[in-house]
């Protein structure tokens, strides 16, 4: 849910041709992370929970590819870029680590 803050934030800054474009797609990414894996708890086997969390990462990891584009295009400063590269990234860990202990 942080990530979802701190991308709303993010893109209150950037340019207003980006609104419906890199903006809008960071946006879903982020708010698609946690919405699937509170999806996923409403399932009642853990293959079922898996796949929303597989959703999860995928939304995670193209969160980050959204991200890094939006700073490659010089619309996030190097220190956010970092602080949420960073945060992304542990992110996609804890992840996979919770499927991997749900396929154990």
């Amino acid at each position: 849910m942080n990530l979802v803050d701190e991308t709303y934030k993010l893109i209150a800054n950037f340019p207003k041709e980006e609104r419906y474009n890199l903006s809008s797609q960071l946006a879903r990414c982020a708010v698609s992370i946690p919405s699937n894996i509170a999806e996923g708890t409403s399932k009642s086997t853990d293959k079922h929970f898996n796949k929303y969390l597989e959703d999860s990462l995928g939304s995670a990891y193209e969160w980050e590819t959204q991200f890094i584009i939006a700073y490659r295009q010089g619309f996030v400063p190097k220190e956010s870029y970092e602080t949420l590269e960073n945060k992304v990234q542990q992110l996609q860990k804890m992840i996979s680590g919770f499927q991997g202990g749900l396929n154990s």
